[in-house]
Order: C-alpha cells, then sequence, then structure tokens
C-alpha cells in the first residue's frame, strides 16, 4: 500500500483467498483493504493516538440517512455525552479532494450537525469548522486535537 502523508502505524494485516484484509480496531473485525481502507485506518490511529480522540467515542462506517437515502458516514467522533462532533470523510490516496467530496460530507451533516468536517485522502488532510450563523465552514490550519473542541459536559 502507497505511504501516506501520516504518521506510521504498525496494522494486522492476513491474506485469504487472494485478498487482504486488516484489522480494524473499533469495528473489531477485519475488514477487506482497499486503498480507501488504507487511509481510513490510518486516519483513525492518528486521531487516536496523535489527537487524543477516545476510540470509545469513534464509529467507522456509521449508517445514517439523508433524503431517505441509506449513507455511511467513514469515521464520526462524539463527545462523552455521545452527541456526534466531527465527521472524516475518507477517499483512496488516487482520489483528488474536490468540492463534490466537500458536498458529500456537508450531506451528511446535515443530519448530523456536528462543529467539524475533515476530509482526507491520506495525502492532504483539510479540517473545517462549521459555521451555523452563515450556513458555511471555515478551514483550519490543522485538525483540532480532542481537548480542544468545543465538548458538551
Amino acid at each position: 500500500m502507497e505511504q501516506l502523508n501520516l504518521p506510521t502505524y504498525s496494522f494486522n494485516i492476513k491474506s485469504k483467498e487472494g485478498r487482504d484484509y486488516i484489522f480494524d480496531p473499533v469495528r473489531k473485525k477485519y475488514v477487506v483493504l482497499t486503498p480507501e481502507e488504507w487511509v481510513r485506518q490510518h486516519f483513525v490511529s492518528y486521531m487516536i493516538r496523535e489527537k487524543n480522540y477516545p476510540a470509545s467515542l469513534t464509529r467507522v462506517e456509521m449508517y445514517l440517512e439523508v433524503n431517505r437515502m441509506g449513507k455511511r458516514c467513514d469515521v464520526v467522533f462524539f463527545d462523552r455525552n455521545g452527541i456526534p462532533r466531527m465527521i472524516v470523510e475518507c477517499k483512496a490516496p488516487e482520489v483528488r479532494i474536490s468540492q463534490k467530496t466537500f458536498d458529500q460530507v456537508a450531506a451528511y451533516n446535515l443530519k448530523l450537525k456536528v462543529d467539524y468536517l475533515v476530509v482526507t485522502n491520506g495525502l492532504k488532510h483539510y479540517a473545517c469548522a462549521m459555521d451555523y450563523r452563515t450556513n458555511s465552514y471555515i478551514f483550519l490550519k490543522e485538525i483540532p486535537d480532542y481537548h480542544s473542541l468545543k465538548l458538551t459536559d
């Protein structure tokens, strides 16, 4: 798999019937190792290990309904009260991040109403803070760590 613009982590990978699988510690199961999954596992590891997001408050491939259609958010981080605070959309490294990518994560946010949106392809990472007064987002210089989020107590 491709080297990403994230720290290097050790993953549990196995092969079965000609396919590679990576163990997802959040979902607690092996999943098919695709380029997008490679990005997702690195990014979740980065958020937990470097940015101090609790693994127990992390959901991977979270199902939700948007405009009566079933969708899956790649990663959602919650506060201690179970309120979603950040949505992360992961793409494969070869996928260029575009306005369409931001539109996708913004559509998920119509349902979840989080404070932060992140889009990554493992090479480039974009973080935005939501401004609900102006119905827009503000790009951030870096991804906030867990302790700097606007948390509900």
